[in-house]
């Protein structure tokens, strides 16, 4: 595989690996084998380890003494757990901008809202989202928080959300929701709607991925 030139090799081999996970030809407690993705990136070893190393940190994988490092449980659960966390840390920024919502954010919040509106064609939405979900967290998370939510990214087979036909019919409601909640200081709607919108999201992924038998039918 050639080197994506200006990612970095560490992000690149993550990527990767994650890749492999979402498409099933890395299951539940398979070994990572180090040399052969090296070798398939065209890297050395040590951005390989720092990719495990990393991904060891957002429950990926598992590093077991003297045998290696193995991919973690990759199940529903997983993907249930995963959406929730990354609700739950988006929702605590959700909640401070309701405590505290200044008419320049306010003001973002509703032309990003228009734009998610008017944003009928996948990739435009999902553009849209992330412009949306960028002012809340720039200016309500903390560096902490901004690398918690980081860390707890949730994973989709790559390119998913920028093709789903339906992201705008299904999700721009908990956006509709998250703005009001903040326009009316209610951090605990802002809380909810967030965590709507994550798990609304981790059913979809769920059946996809099921869809592609990388999950086991429930």
């Amino acid at each position: 595989m050639p080197k994506k030139y200006g990612v970095k090799e560490k992000e690149l081999v993550a990527g990767h690996i994650v890749d492999l996970v979402l498409s099933g030809e890395l299951r539940t407690g398979d070994r990572i084998n180090r040399d052969a993705i090296a070798a398939s990136l065209g890297v050395s070893r040590l951005p390989v380890q720092q990719a495990l190393d990393q991904l060891e940190y957002e429950g990926v994988v598992v590093s077991r003494y003297h045998r290696g490092v193995f991919v973690e449980r990759f199940d529903e659960a997983a993907v249930l757990e995963q959406h929730e966390l990354h609700g739950v840390l988006n929702g605590i920024a959700s909640a401070r901008a309701a405590t505290n919502p200044t008419p320049r954010v306010l003001a973002e919040l509703d032309a990003a809202l228009r734009t998610l509106r008017a944003s009928k064609e996948p990739g435009a939405f999902q553009e849209a989202a992330y412009a949306y979900r960028r002012i809340i967290v720039e200016e309500y998370a903390g560096p902490r928080l901004q690398a918690a939510i980081v860390a707890a990214r949730v994973f989709a087979p790559r390119g998913f959300w920028g093709s789903y036909p339906r992201g705008n019919a299904e999700f721009a409601h908990t956006y509709e929701a998250e703005t009001a909640a903040i326009h009316a200081r209610d951090a605990e709607a802002a809380r909810a709607a967030n965590m709507e919108r994550a798990d609304l999201r981790a059913k979809v992924v769920i059946a996809e991925l099921t869809a592609r038998g990388v999950l086991g039918a429930s």
